[in-house]
């Protein structure tokens, strides 16, 4: 299923992990989404960075509450093409409920995404292969902290590289929902990579942990437990991945966004 006039419609995770989300009540609000940097939430910078890309014909947005976003300049000024929906009760489960109610192709990002660049989006999108079902971005740890040297991220350590993710997923056709349902699997363990290969098999993890798995062989062997195929597309944007998780981030991003 595919709607807004066959343009693509992107979608951005802005629920809530619980009322006590820590980034949330460091900076006084219910939403780390509604944290504003500069003037502008981070949700509705993640939103205009969508909208400056014309192929990008509907931005759906997730949130417990929908009111909560319904006043924001950003939502108003775009009018229609910004969709509010219910979240579900976690990222994984929200993307599937999206994927029920707009369909495929799906770009995916989240609201505390608080950098994002159209540049970054459309050098995504067309490095994307075409003949895959699921896309990922990652960028390599060199790019990363030669854009940001004092940024602390989580390390995918392969055999080609260690990498972070850039939170920009491209779900290009129906079987990216089977790569859907292993992620509510791998939830729990985002944190830990080798705690997620085991999910894809011990022989997967030995080879991690020992530096002989490729990240593409751990992309196959994913995609063939979830009978899809997967692809990774890396950023030459260094500060693609940085989101915003934690009071350091923020500070992070708020220097950075300041220093121009």
């Amino acid at each position: 299923m595919s709607t807004a006039a066959d343009g693509l419609t992107a979608l951005v995770l802005a629920g809530s992990r619980g009322p006590n989300e820590p980034l949330a009540v460091y900076a006084g609000v219910s939403h780390k989404a509604l944290i504003e940097i500069d003037g502008r939430t981070m949700v509705e910078r993640v939103i205009d960075a969508l909208a400056a890309l014309p192929q990008i014909t509907r931005i759906a947005v997730m949130i417990e509450d929908p009111a909560l976003l319904a006043g924001l300049p950003a939502v108003r000024r775009l009018g229609a093409r910004v969709q509010i929906l219910h979240a579900a009760g976690s990222p994984s489960l929200s993307v599937a409920a999206a994927l029920e109610q707009l369909g495929t192709p799906l770009l995916v990002t989240t609201a505390d995404h608080a950098l994002l660049d159209p540049d970054w989006v459309r050098y995504f999108l067309e490095h994307c292969p075409a003949d895959r079902d699921v896309c990922v971005a990652l960028a390599r740890r060199e790019q990363v902290l030669a854009a940001v040297p004092d940024t602390q991220r989580t390390w995918l350590r392969f055999a080609d590289g260690q990498f972070s993710g850039c939170n920009l997923f491209h779900l290009a056709t129906p079987a990216a929902g089977r790569v859907v349902r292993f992620w509510r699997e791998l939830e729990n363990d985002r944190k830990h990579p080798l705690k997620m290969l085991r999910r894809a098999g011990y022989g997967s993890a030995l080879r991690y942990l020992f530096g002989r798995l490729s990240l593409a062989q751990a992309l196959d062997r994913i995609g063939a437990r979830c009978d899809a195929r997967a692809a990774l597309v890396e950023l030459p944007f260094g500060r693609a991945a940085v989101d915003v998780d934690k009071p350091s981030d923020l500070d992070l991003v708020r220097r950075l966004l300041a220093a121009g």
